[in-house]
């Protein structure tokens, strides 16, 4: 087998191998693929220059925007119904008080009333006037809007809270867009809606492993009650804002709004499961 082997490998040692030349092999090389690196670096340069046309219109929107003319004011007032639309969809998709009209009109509205105030200091230079003056009124009047928005349901939870407060960056946003800084506006926009979509997730997320939460829970019976805070304190469950409510239709069993604080995360569904299936009530939900 030994002798084999090296038998075999003389043999592929003194075989003669016929390659190509180098310099022929390349030149063939290139004319074969010629076209493909035509191509790609047409596709380089080209995207490089839709790139470097991109800056170009970007850079004439934000100069044009910050100085008063009809393609300003065009350009500002576009800028804040983007900003109030896309907003709005959030909204709109969650069902809230306040979708995507309301949001565009808050935007536009502040837009208007921060170039009704450059309007006036170019226009009328003689006259001595803040600028910022008539757009302060649009900060603490949009707050109308906001308590409209907050609502508190019979559980005893409130809602509406990021409706309003989105609402009142809506109004900051036009502001922003009104006067021409369209940079800021833009980026504003963006922040806003990482807020609402990203950090959302990372709010349910930290509310899902919370010690502290609220309960809202329906009993078949007044006697269920102490049958449900003897439950609480055998998984060592403290509570308080215990409010009982009575039923309104005759021959239901109360209901209760409380705030709870576990020991360990992994109870919290183990807990809620138990007392389901006991029949210790009738509905519960986590608010």
């Amino acid at each position: 087998m030994l002798y084999r082997n090296i038998k075999i490998r003389a043999l592929l040692v003194s075989a003669p191998i016929n390659l190509p030349k180098p310099e022929g092999a390349v030149n063939d090389f290139f004319e074969k693929n010629k076209k493909n690196f035509m191509r790609k670096s047409d596709t380089i340069y080209g995207s490089e220059e839709r790139r470097g046309d991109s800056m170009e219109f970007w850079t004439y929107l934000v100069e044009t925007a910050k100085g008063w003319s009809m393609e300003a004011n065009v350009i500002r007032f576009v800028f804040a119904l983007l900003a109030g639309t896309l907003i709005g969809i959030d909204r709109e998709y969650k069902n809230r008080g306040a979708g995507i009209k309301t949001h565009v009109l808050v935007c536009l509205g502040s837009a208007m009333v921060m170039m009704t105030s450059h309007y006036i200091a170019v226009t009328y230079p003689d006259i001595k006037s803040d600028v910022t003056r008539i757009p302060a009124q649009v900060i603490s009047g949009i707050g109308f809007l906001g308590v409209g928005t907050i609502i508190v349901t019979g559980k005893n939870q409130v809602r509406g809270l990021t409706t309003a407060a989105g609402l009142w960056a809506s109004a900051c946003l036009g502001l922003a867009a009104g006067i021409g800084y369209i940079e800021g506006a833009t980026l504003g926009t963006v922040l806003v809606l990482f807020t609402l979509k990203v950090l959302n997730l990372l709010d349910v997320r930290i509310h899902k492993n919370a010690k502290y939460f609220d309960l809202y829970v329906e009993f078949e019976a007044n006697q269920n009650v102490s049958l449900f805070i003897e439950e609480m304190r055998k998984h060592d469950i403290k509570f308080s804002n215990f409010n009982i409510t009575k039923a309104i239709i005759k021959g239901d069993g109360p209901s209760a709004t409380l705030s709870v604080e576990i020991p360990n995360p992994k109870v919290r569904e183990t807990f809620l499961n138990e007392v389901h299936e006991n029949g210790i009530v009738k509905y519960i939900e986590e608010l």
